[in-house]
């Protein structure tokens, strides 16, 4: 059993993060050039727009954004940044006290709005975060419109085999935990039909940690272009689209309200309009 060290582990995950954005965006750009046919053929196809920034402590990270058609809006960010969180968040993060506050992360965040409401929108994003301690964390959700039995069972089946592949606890564990955890109290449903999220992920093997937090984002790299293809070129009614609009307020809700990403940029001083990146560029409630 190997364990890389800290800092050689924070290098790798921060190298992997923007390797595993470059093909997303790859990925994402050839969606959109092989939409020949469907409702919004005769628009143009999007490409990634990028913008870099910098964080007032240290480091920084980079937007990548796009509108196309097939993808309303699609913002892929990746960041690695350091600081001193403030004193009552601190109090929130594991190992933040010991530390004086000071906390490394890294991580990739992705969140697509569909043009076509019969395609799910998603959200994926993976971590690694440092202050006294170290860990993972990360996951991915699948939020329909129109909930579809094929999609929900391949996404499920995929995270699944994901998952079994480094342990076979973490399936039920990190499912019934992205239920709990993407679910808008009050309202008394949930945002989407789930997938997995873990936080805090440290089992002592931290090869084994960056090993599964790689392939969660290898699986979604894999099966959410499947679900995209699948539905992309199906006609929709005016009705559908306002049905998607208003459940993308639900996403609005929770973003600001309980998202955990959302909060930890906040208060570590990122980059606002990275933050609220996951905002949908058109909504109703």
């Amino acid at each position: 059993m190997t364990d890389t060290p800290a800092t050689d582990m924070n290098k790798q995950a921060a190298d992997w993060f923007r390797n595993l954005r470059d093909r997303i965006c790859a990925r994402f750009e050839a969606l959109e050039d092989a939409q020949g046919s469907g409702p919004h053929a005769d628009m143009p196809a999007g490409r990634f727009e990028r913008k870099v920034w910098q964080h007032h402590q240290g480091g920084g990270g980079e937007m990548s954004l796009m509108r196309g058609r097939v993808f309303e809006k699609v913002g892929v960010n990746i960041s690695t940044v350091e600081g001193t969180f403030p004193e009552e968040f601190a109090k929130k993060i594991p190992g933040a006290e010991e530390s004086g506050g000071k906390f490394w992360a890294s991580g990739i965040s992705l969140v697509a709005h569909m043009r076509n409401p019969l395609v799910p929108a998603v959200h994926m994003n993976t971590r690694r975060i440092m202050t006294s301690k170290a860990w993972f964390g990360g996951g991915a959700d699948l939020t329909p419109t129109f909930p579809d039995a094929t999609d929900t069972d391949d996404f499920h089946v995929a995270w699944k085999s994901c998952c079994d592949r480094h342990n076979p606890d973490y399936y039920e564990k990190f499912k019934k935990w992205c239920d709990e955890y993407f679910f808008l109290k009050h309202r008394n449903e949930p945002r989407g039909i789930g997938g997995i999220f873990y936080d805090y992920l440290d089992s002592g093997n931290t090869d084994a940690d960056f090993a599964f937090t790689k392939d969660v984002g290898e699986t979604f790299l894999q099966i959410y272009p499947q679900i995209v293809e699948r539905s992309v070129h199906k006609t929709y009614s005016d009705a559908q689209r306002e049905q998607q609009l208003v459940k993308r307020g639900r996403y609005v809700e929770f973003n600001l309200l309980y998202d955990r990403g959302t909060i930890f940029g906040l208060n570590s001083g990122g980059n606002v309009e990275a933050i609220l990146m996951s905002l949908p560029p058109e909504v109703h409630w």
